[in-house]
């Protein structure tokens, strides 16, 4: 299996990075990175995952972010490059956003686009 370390693709906000860290933290676990995935679904044709993920794929893209490791799978990295990841606690909304230039559109709901 081999994966790829690159410096461009998805981008992880300082904001963001801290929360994974800090989730990772809780976990206890350091063997552990984010990945994101683009699968088929939700309103608009595609939506995003993120979960803690202890495999490495053939073909994966590995970024890293201090001490907070990213990757994607072969299929997904196409549909993530340029994409950022922050991490939002507002009153109105408290959670991980991602600003995907490659997004056509995405549903009012916010959870998929296409």
């Amino acid at each position: 299996m081999s994966a790829e370390t690159k410096t461009e693709g998805i981008k992880l906000s300082t904001g963001a990075a801290e929360k994974v860290a800090s989730l990772l933290a809780q976990e206890g676990r350091d063997d552990l990175s984010l990945r994101v995935a683009v699968q088929p679904g939700g309103c608009s044709g595609l939506r995003y995952q993120l979960y803690f993920d202890d495999r490495a794929l053939d073909g994966d893209t590995v970024m890293t972010y201090g001490s907070v490791k990213v990757v994607t799978d072969k299929m997904s990295t196409p549909y993530l490059m340029g994409a950022t990841i922050d991490f939002v606690d507002t009153i109105e909304k408290q959670g991980f956003t991602i600003d995907n230039p490659n997004a056509g559109g995405s549903c009012a709901c916010g959870d998929s686009f296409n």
